[in-house]
Formats: C-alpha cells, structure tokens, sequence
C-alpha cells in the first residue's frame, strides 16, 4: 500500500505561527493545477505500482480550491494511479470556508475525512494569530461537515499559546469534547525561526509558557481526552476507537508515500526525496519538464534511527522482531542495551515483544527516542 499527499500552498492570509510553504498569490492557482497534474504524470511510476490507500489534501489551505479544482487532481490520480483501493482520502480546510454550500460540494467529491485547523476556541487568541475564523465560525464548520454526511472529522488544537492558562486550555478541551469528532490533534506551540510569532517573541511582546506548564497542560490533555472515550494512538494524536488517521499513520509505519507540489517530501523506503520551496521554481520546472528536487539516499544507520523515531511515538510501539529482521541482530541488541536504563525506570516497557512508552515515558519521550538513536563514529 502506499499514500499520495497533494500540497495546495495558496492561503487568503499568512498565520503568525506557521512556517510550511504558503503564498497568498492566488491569481497563480489555475496554473498551479495545471502543473500538479502534470507532476502527479510524470511521477505515476514513483510508487512503483503499489496500490494507493491514502490521498491527503494539505497546505497552505486546501480549502481554498473550488469543485472542478479538484475534479481535475482527483481524474488524473484516478487515470495514473487508480484510486479503487483508497480507504481515506482526506482534505484539509480553515474553518470559515468550510459554509453550507462548501461542504455540500465536498460531498459530491471522493472526500471522506475533514481536518480543520482551529486551533483554539479563544476568540483573542485567534486574532491573535492572525486566524480567520472565530470560536462560533468553529463549531458550525463542525455542524456543516455533520449535515453533509460527513463521519470521519478531526480538528488541530495548539496549547502553550501565548497567556495559556489551566482554565483557558481545560475549556478547550471540552470545547473539543463536546463537538463529538472522530479524531483530534493536539500540538504544543512552537516558535520558528522567520515567523512573525518568533519576531514577537524576540521583541519580548509574548512569552513562551514555562516547562512545567507545559507537563501540566499535557497531563491535562491526555486525561480529558481519555476520560471521553478517545484512544491516545501517537503523543499528539487521539481518536475514537478505529479511527486514526490512516494517512499519517503511514508516515509512523514506514509505508511509501508521494508528495506532490512545492516543498512535498516523497519516501519510497531507500530513498527520501523534495520538491524546491518556491512556487514560482516549482511551476517553472515543471513545465519544463525539469522538476527540481533534492533527494537524500537512506543508509542503514538512518533508516534505523527513523524506525525509532517513528515507531516509539505510537501506541503500536517498536517490534523488536521487526527491527531485527529489517537491521540485524546487532541493531537489535544496541536498542536493547540503550533502552535498558529507561526500562528499568519505568518510562519504557515491553509487551508482547513490542517496546512501548509508559505514561511517564511519553512526558520525555524526545530523549529516550534520542537516547535509543544509532551514531556512527
């Protein structure tokens, strides 16, 4: 099996916090398509036949596209790559365009998974970040993608925003709870380099919230969201039972994906290759028929330390007899020795012969995955 992602880089306006590729230059977007299509064609043996079981719609705002858009991407990913074995097929999308009318045409489209951004539910907070919806505009996307048979939804949450309090993200959650979706996200706040939000945080006009607010905004959300039902399936990812994201899950699992548009990463499993991180580039190379990318060959030592990296975060943890026989019995034993102090502490432990993080493990779980990481002298 394997994944496409679609990267739609136009939004209406620039969120403070946000460093993926984006442009406001929507007098581009018909062009765009064009050259998307014919990528999605020159690339059509890039997964080497396997059968595509996920399609991601991301950005950018995806939901900036109108019908026959997407009618166009959705024709050529039938015609080169056959779309019989998609289980999802998901489309990102800000809130406030997500109207009556939008999502009735979704409907009418290959969609059966929304994810939409919003962040918070903290009207000046949400101005803050230059987001364009409001709280109320939030809950009535939900209630559209319901009305237009919508049953797979998920919603992105940030915590540790600037003047984050224990009451402001407790009523968030229940925010969250209450609107009874499929599956949520929930992501600390990071401050990037070349954002406006790291220029304020510079200026010292905000402040980052301190670590021990930040455990405690965790816990919270960890306990919330459990208590209603949700299972806890990677450290910032929850759902109701069965529903992951089947898509990003791929990205945990290993399984070959696609990516297609400015700055898309594409993973084949020895290879990990993407695309330049400038539309006006991106659309001239491929319209030349020159796509510009770079690619970086995946060796043994870095395909393992991805396979920890990825493989720990989840609920499935790491198969020891997987890891053995994809690197070897030494590679084995090496992640066994460096796990053996996180074992003994309680942050790892095995089950079925799958190492899994403890509870107490997954607070800290960027330094024993860094701990269990494979450096070549």
């Amino acid at each position: 099996m394997a994944g496409i992602y679609i990267h739609i880089p136009f939004c209406k306006t620039r969120c403070i916090y946000c460093d993926f590729y984006s442009t406001t230059r929507s007098e581009l977007k018909g062009r765009y398509i064009r050259a998307l299509c014919k990528e999605l064609q020159m690339r059509k043996e890039y997964l080497r036949g396997e059968p595509v079981e996920t399609v991601y719609f991301g950005g950018g705002t995806p939901s900036q596209l109108a019908e026959e858009d997407f009618r166009e991407i959705f024709e050529t990913i039938r015609k080169h790559y056959g779309m019989e074995h998609c289980r999802e097929i998901t489309l990102e999308a800000n809130p406030d365009d997500l109207t009556e009318e939008y999502t009735a045409m979704l409907q009418r489209l290959p969609f059966n998974r929304i994810s939409m951004g919003i962040q918070t539910f903290d009207d000046a907070t949400l101005k803050l970040l230059n987001r364009r919806h409001n709280a109320a505009q939030a809950v009535d996307a939900v209630r559209h993608c319901r009305r237009a048979g919508f049953g797979n939804i998920s919603i992105d949450l940030i915590y540790g925003l600037p003047g984050e309090t224990d009451e402001r993200w407790e009523h968030d959650l229940q925010q969250a709870v209450g609107l009874d979706v499929e599956h949520i996200s929930a992501y600390h706040l990071t401050y990037e380099e070349g954002t406006r939000l790291h220029e304020l945080l510079q200026a010292h006009r905000i402040h980052e919230v301190d670590e021990e607010s930040s455990v405690r905004f965790f816990s919270t959300l960890i306990d919330t969201l459990g208590n209603a039902g949700y299972e806890h399936y990677e450290i910032s990812n929850f759902c109701r039972p069965g529903m992951y994201s089947r898509h990003n899950t791929s990205y945990w699992r290993g399984i070959p994906y696609l990516g297609c548009g400015p700055s898309a990463h594409s993973f084949d499993t020895d290879t990990r290759e993407w695309n330049i991180s400038s539309l006006e580039d991106y659309l001239h190379s491929i319209e030349t028929g020159c796509r510009r990318f770079e690619k970086e060959y995946l060796d043994r030592a870095t395909r393992y330390n991805e396979c920890i990296m990825t493989s720990i975060r989840t609920r499935w943890g790491l198969s020891l007899d997987e890891l053995e026989q994809k690197f070897g019995k030494e590679l084995r034993q090496y992640c066994m020795d460096m796990a053996l102090a996180h074992l003994d502490s309680g942050k790892l432990e095995i089950r079925g012969n799958r190492l899994h993080l403890t509870r107490e493990g997954i607070f800290v779980s960027d330094g024993i995955m860094s701990d269990l990481l494979f450096i070549e002298e």
